[in-house]
């Protein structure tokens, strides 16, 4: 099926920070398979991990008791603060499964149509329920999401959650992301989850973060949320959770974590063995935190490098983000620069028309921090010469 357009490069093999196309050539990632690959491609220890279990045990289905799901829950449990965990294939049904606690948790408080807020510019999934929940109408267009369940205001907009609160009784919830991914590495004010959080515990909602993109190290804390002094009652996670694996997380505390019981929700390949030990080895490999303070360490130069570097050319806006999720907006639609990267051996991503996204693993090396640095000044001023001479 045609869901991804036409695509004209192909990449057969990676090797830490490299991606290798079918003629050997290496590109430098700066992508991670979507914030995927957070350790690299090929890691030692995640491969190691997936090679053991496939030779003992695959799949069994959670009718069983599994040895690395519960020792993953107990790892992210403590990482995360949280109590419960349930396990997905994907970040969009790690959200779903958070969609749930909130609706059940509205019906057992005794609203009929129980609502959750999220917010404009926001990416929750593409399943109907988080495609409702997502605050893009590209992305909801043709196909009737669930609207009538979410309310949906501007993100970093404090009166805004104040004002919708007033006027709609039925809120349960907050979901919204820490950074906005997709919607353009959005960082909100210093201060928005600890707002959020109070008015979460003034209503009795339950506040709910998603961190599919902005967990596991991405922005040099485990969770991006540690860079506040909250906890929220549920956290969704996926992405750099298994280093390339398909698996998501709903992690829960208090009463959230109560909410759903038997036969409420469930998964048939959720949380499988092989997922889990890898995730498992992802998990081992942060634990330290080593990787993770370098992450912001790594951050930091970057954004600082290339803010320095584009400071007098007239399409940069500016630098978004936290430790290795960064976002650079330019004033114009720049979805060229993705081929012309590709041609520099660099690959990256443009997301909401204007804005640079850059994911690089946290393995990433000073000189390689470096090269991204150096191409991307050089593609954005290639484009306004370009620009300047139309």
């Amino acid at each position: 099926m045609n869901n991804y357009g036409t695509r004209s490069h192909a990449l057969v093999r990676g090797q830490g920070c490299y991606l290798y196309d079918e003629q050997g050539q290496p590109y430098l990632d700066a992508l991670s398979g979507i914030a995927v690959c957070g350790l690299g491609h090929s890691h030692p220890a995640v491969t190691k991990a997936i090679s053991q279990q496939a030779a003992e045990l695959l799949h069994i289905s959670n009718l069983f008791n599994i040895g690395p799901q519960q020792a993953l829950a107990d790892k992210l449990c403590r990482a995360a603060k949280m109590e419960r965990a349930f396990f997905s294939n994907s970040g969009a049904e790690a959200n779903e499964a958070a969609i749930k606690i909130a609706r059940k948790y509205g019906l057992q408080k005794g609203l009929a149509q129980p609502k959750i807020l999220a917010t404009h510019g926001s990416f929750h999934g593409r399943t109907l329920a988080t495609l409702s929940a997502t605050g893009n109408a590209k992305v909801q267009d043709g196909f009737l999401a669930l609207r009538d369940s979410f309310v949906h205001v501007n993100y970093n907009d404090i009166d805004a959650i104040k004002q919708a609160a007033a006027e709609n009784p039925e809120i349960v919830a907050i979901l919204v992301e820490p950074i906005q991914g997709e919607g353009g590495v959005n960082t909100p004010a210093s201060d928005y989850l600890e707002q959020l959080r109070e008015i979460c515990d003034q209503n009795q909602w339950l506040l709910m973060l998603d961190e599919i993109q902005t967990g596991n190290g991405r922005t040099g804390k485990y969770f991006a949320y540690q860079h506040s002094n909250i906890l929220p009652d549920v956290l969704t996670t996926a992405k750099g959770l298994g280093n390339g694996v398909p698996i998501g997380a709903c992690l829960a505390r208090g009463l959230a974590a109560e909410i759903l019981q038997p036969g409420n929700h469930g998964s048939t390949y959720g949380g499988n063995p092989l997922v889990c030990r890898a995730a498992e080895a992802v998990a081992d490999a942060l634990a330290d935190g080593k990787l993770i303070q370098r992450a912001a360490v790594l951050g930091e130069k970057i954004s600082s490098g290339i803010s320095q570097g584009l400071s007098n050319n007239p399409l940069f806006v500016e630098v978004r983000g936290r430790g290795l999720m960064i976002g650079i907006e330019l004033t114009q639609s720049c979805p060229e620069l993705v081929e012309l990267a590709w041609q520099q051996q660099l690959i990256i991503n443009v997301t909401a028309a204007n804005t640079i996204r850059l994911l690089p693993p946290l393995i990433l090396s000073d000189e390689q921090a470096d090269e991204i640095i150096n191409k991307i000044v050089a593609l954005v001023n290639q484009l306004s010469a370009t620009h300047t001479a139309l």
